[in-house]
């Protein structure tokens, strides 16, 4: 799963990324694209347990990309400079928005709902300008005699409604979620994350903002956070002296995970222990493709254990003894902490 930062110049993306990247644990930065791109492993105290339980040759823990556009703007180049960096943000699953919550430079004081509803708006033009287009190459296909698929167009015009109201398409999620739709990549039907970046000593949410940028809101102290990532020692000492009780890095990791809509499964042996993001929702064949498409064609049944339960008899046999081990069928829903065993044909 891959999200993309973005937000106004100034704002502190760039030291949002870089918090990402400096935290302790196994991770990589790399450059591609016009991007930025931070592959950030999850941490999930659960999956430290089994490897203590298993004592693999490996542990491997789920991860998630965040990405941050390049494309920077020469004079005159501006607007231009924008659509290219929307670009790269549109693969992505989700959106963090990154607004400023500190004094600037020479003094200058934050206003967080009107940065929060200036990228917003822009946004909401990008997909805008998108379905204009694509509703006038439909019309034209009708009046040259094509045949249209007409539940796109109604989507679509759906879509012209919300946004030409300045709604972002999010704010209707069956809508947002329509298979018809997903070849557009439209930015404001993505989950977004509203990232505030306070100063050192603030850790509230700013007042006067919108009640769903609070819902979907998080506070972190950009700055200071980062430099803590960058101590070899004393990191949570002082962590607990700002009263901090967990790094920026879980805090924004574990709201992706909710925005996205992520619960983790794990796989357990003597070779390797590893945790799996995947939607809420999914099925245990869904989770088998996953781990090799082999599992999923020759799926035959899963054996499943609930973490909880494979810890307290402290062995997979003894939970098998006891049991704990449940056998699913392919239609069976993966559980947040399900761990799971294979059976397929080959």
């Amino acid at each position: 799963m891959r999200l993309g930062i973005i937000g106004l110049p100034g704002s502190g993306k760039t030291t949002i990324f870089q918090t990402l990247t400096h935290d302790r644990g196994e991770k990589t930065e790399i450059e591609k694209m016009g991007l930025r791109v931070a592959v950030v492993r999850v941490p999930d105290s659960r999956l430290e347990i089994l490897s203590k339980l298993y004592r693999p040759q490996k542990t491997i823990y789920a991860q998630l990309e965040y990405v941050l556009p390049l494309v920077k703007a020469s004079h005159g180049r501006e607007e231009k400079a924008k659509e290219e960096s929307w670009g790269p943000i549109r693969d992505c699953d989700a959106l963090i928005h990154v607004v400023r919550n500190f004094q600037g430079p020479g003094g200058y004081l934050p206003d967080p709902q009107a940065d929060l509803v200036k990228l917003e708006s822009e946004l909401i033009f990008s997909d805008l300008v998108s379905v204009e287009k694509r509703l006038e190459r439909l019309e034209a296909d009708r009046k040259r005699g094509k045949r249209i698929n007409e539940e796109e167009l109604s989507l679509l015009n759906l879509c012209l409604k919300l946004l030409e109201g300045e709604i972002p398409l999010r704010k209707d999620p069956d809508l947002a979620a329509s298979p018809l739709l997903k070849g557009y990549s439209f930015l404001s039907a993505k989950p977004i994350l509203v990232l505030f970046n306070n100063a050192d000593e603030d850790d509230e949410l700013p007042r006067g903002i919108e009640s769903w940028a609070k819902e979907n809101g998080l506070v972190v102290r950009g700055k200071l956070e980062m430099e803590l990532t960058q101590l070899e020692e004393g990191a949570d000492e002082f962590l607990k002296e700002y009263g901090i009780r967990t790094s920026a890095v879980e805090r924004i990791i574990r709201r992706s995970y909710d925005i996205l809509g992520l619960i983790s499964f794990f796989t357990v042996g003597d070779n390797e222990v590893r945790s799996w993001s995947i939607k809420r929702g999914s099925t245990v064949l869904e989770a088998a493709d996953m781990i090799h498409s082999d599992f999923k064609k020759g799926f035959i049944r899963a054996e499943v254990v609930s973490f909880t339960d494979l810890v307290e008899c402290g062995s997979y046999h003894q939970a098998r003894k006891g049991g704990k081990i449940r056998m699913q069928g392919k239609n069976y829903h993966v559980q947040d902490g399900d761990v799971i065993r294979i059976h397929f044909k080959v």
